[in-house]
């Protein structure tokens, strides 16, 4: 790679982007002489040093004795702003040598975040957890960001060195070994990574490079240069992060934070260059791209003639969350009002599922625009569905879960949903056995951002549902986001899964993953867009069929409230699976069936 420290056969390559300074030393710790980098041209600045290798620490001094961490250091032992340490990339001996990944059709994923899975938060301590998560059915790991960030806890969307893995969870080769125990244990591994902002502490770029450009803003203010002056190599800064996070720790796949907020008027959009390169890079196994992307752009999701993603293999349906979440809960304000209506929500409901965006062009009235793009010619396996995920639990005052919100009945609707569609399901943790624990937004940081972190994640949460229902909650009870407290509120009480209530959880998820990974799983390949249809039965009732990968044909009869849904159409086709009662054109409340008709195959 272009960037950081590489150990060589003799010495180690120091090398550094910084066009901003004329001159730039390196320094080495716990040696007296500073030694001057020698400059390259386009700002680049090198130097070959013998005896500085693996487990050598250092720091580049720039022009006017500041001391900064290496942008592209693989691992900071101490802290973010503290010394590099050297990495060889080679000496980790991985046992998966014969691991090509696994089909896209065959992923249940599961989205955890390393330092609140286990008591201990360490990539060793959930290596201690992946023979539950097997048994569980999981196919897929998604790690929450792993980048670098300031203080000892964050969820992870504030990294600044988008090489090195945060050493609050353990050393580069405690991921690998996580990475291959899982291998051996059939699960693929995704990391979530974020190219859209640095975090606001510890980020040194914008001393030596132009990282940033006025011309465009976003969320986070000015928003990353992949357009302006020097953006050729800023790109290529976030092309070899993204494939050496999947090349040098083996995983299976990578998960783009709100690529919505990514701005690029180049010829080529750095979103296309990132999944070409990954692609390009290992054709020989499964790799799998997933986006989260707020405006619904189906262009992102294309399949070319052999059914095959053309950029990336996935998008998170945050439009089915919402519409499974209000109907269960009866939250209808928010980013839950446009989903207000009873018999629109419903058809929107159906549309989803069947099409995967609710929206698909139309206006939103709480965004004042329209949103979206057509999907219905996707096939359903170009989104992941869920009905919990670290944004729609932790964007909550509270951070609480579905299953504090609805009634068991609800919620075991909405689960017998979610895993036995044709939509690639993911789990959040902690979710498989019901539990208790929230999952509140922390960041620590300096204590002159703290209380700026506190009154800023107090207006964030203005915007959400339960801020507009002042019956709900109030902001000013949020959780202290810097608060250690709130973090350690977040992590799993595993000794949970002794009780019975918990239990029963489990048990439930097992036996619908189980059927799915049986009966869904295998349908799926080669499933092809317009192939669903939807009709509404009544204000939380639709009936929705999909022609699967092999011609058979699933249906769906839900109804999701209280009451009764009369008049149903025939039932058609064996069924797989009956959450709530059904009998003769009726569907009783909370009712999920399914069926599959094979005649067609």
């Amino acid at each position: 790679m272009r960037f950081g420290a590489e150990v060589r056969a003799e010495t180690t390559r120091f090398k550094l982007w910084a066009p901003l300074c004329k001159s730039v030393r390196l320094k080495l710790k716990g040696r007296h002489k500073v030694l001057d980098l020698l400059p390259q041209g386009d700002g680049w600045h090198r130097l070959e040093v013998p005896d500085a290798g693996a487990g050598t620490r250092y720091k580049y001094v720039l022009p006017d004795g500041t001391e900064i961490a290496d942008p592209a250091s693989r691992y900071q032992p101490d802290n973010v702003e503290d010394f590099s340490e050297v990495i060889d990339s080679t000496a980790f001996v991985w046992a998966d040598t014969h691991w090509a990944g696994r089909p896209w059709e065959e992923a249940v994923i599961y989205e955890l975040h390393v330092g609140a899975f286990t008591p201990a938060g360490t990539f060793a301590a959930a290596a201690q957890r992946l023979d539950h998560l097997a048994a569980l059915g999981i196919t897929a790991i998604q790690l929450m960001p792993l980048a670098e960030f300031y203080g000892d806890y964050n969820w992870g969307y504030d990294g600044v060195l988008w090489f090195a893995p945060s050493s609050a969870y353990g050393r580069p080769e405690d991921l690998k070994a996580f990475v291959d125990a899982a291998h051996q244990r059939r699960m693929m591994v995704f990391v979530d990574v974020v190219y859209n902002h640095f975090g606001a502490t510890g980020n040194s770029l914008p001393s030596i490079a132009p990282i940033f450009t006025k011309a465009h803003k976003s969320p986070w203010g000015e928003a990353i240069n992949f357009d302006g002056k020097g953006a050729a190599v800023v790109r290529e800064l976030a092309i070899e992060s993204a494939l050496y996070w999947v090349t040098e720790f083996n995983l299976d796949g990578l998960r783009f934070d709100a690529v919505h907020t990514i701005t690029d008027d180049s010829t080529t959009h750095i979103l296309e260059i990132l999944a070409a390169r990954i692609l390009a890079a290992r054709p020989q196994r499964y790799t799998h791209l997933i986006v989260e992307n707020s405006e619904n752009q189906e262009r992102w999701l294309k399949r070319n003639s052999g059914l095959q993603p053309v950029h990336y293999t996935a998008q998170w349906n945050d439009d089915m969350h919402h519409l499974l979440h209000s109907a269960a809960t009866g939250e209808n304000t928010g980013y839950y009002s446009d989903f207000d209506n009873l018999r629109s929500r419903c058809d929107k409901l159906g549309r989803s599922l069947a099409e995967g965006f609710a929206y698909q062009g139309e206006f939103k009235k709480r965004e004042g625009m329209a949103r979206g793009e057509p999907s219905n010619g996707l096939p359903a396996t170009a989104f992941v569905t869920y009905i919990q995920d670290h944004d729609q639990i932790g964007n909550r005052i509270m951070g609480d879960r579905i299953t504090e919100l609805a009634s068991p009945d609800a919620v075991k609707a909405l689960i017998s949903v979610y895993l036995l569609g044709p939509q690639i399901p993911m789990l959040f943790m902690g979710e498989e056995w019901a539990a208790k624990q929230p999952f509140p937004f922390f960041s620590d940081v300096p204590a002159s951002l703290r209380q700026i972190t506190r009154e800023g994640r107090q207006e964030e949460l203005k915007q959400t549902p339960e801020h507009e229902n002042p019956k709900k909650a109030d902001v000013s009870k949020t959780a202290d986001p810097t608060s250690p407290n709130t973090f350690a509120s977040a992590k799993l009480d595993w000794a949970a899964l002794r009780q019975p209530e918990h239990r029963d959880w489990l048990n439930y998820y097992r036996t619908l993953i189980d059927l799915r990974h049986m009966e869904i799983a295998p349908r799926l390949v080669r499933m092809e867009g317009f192939s669903s249809h939807h009709q509404v039965l009544g204000d939380n009732s639709v009936l929705v069929d999909w022609r699967l990968g092999d011609g058979s044909i699933l249906r769906l009869y839900l109804n999701l409230c209280s009451e009764a849904q009369e008049d149903v159409p025939p039932i058609v086709g064996r069924r797989l699976w009956l959450q709530g009662f059904v009998d003769e054109h009726r569907l009783g409340p909370w009712t999920v069936l399914w069926t599959i008709d094979v005649t067609g195959a």
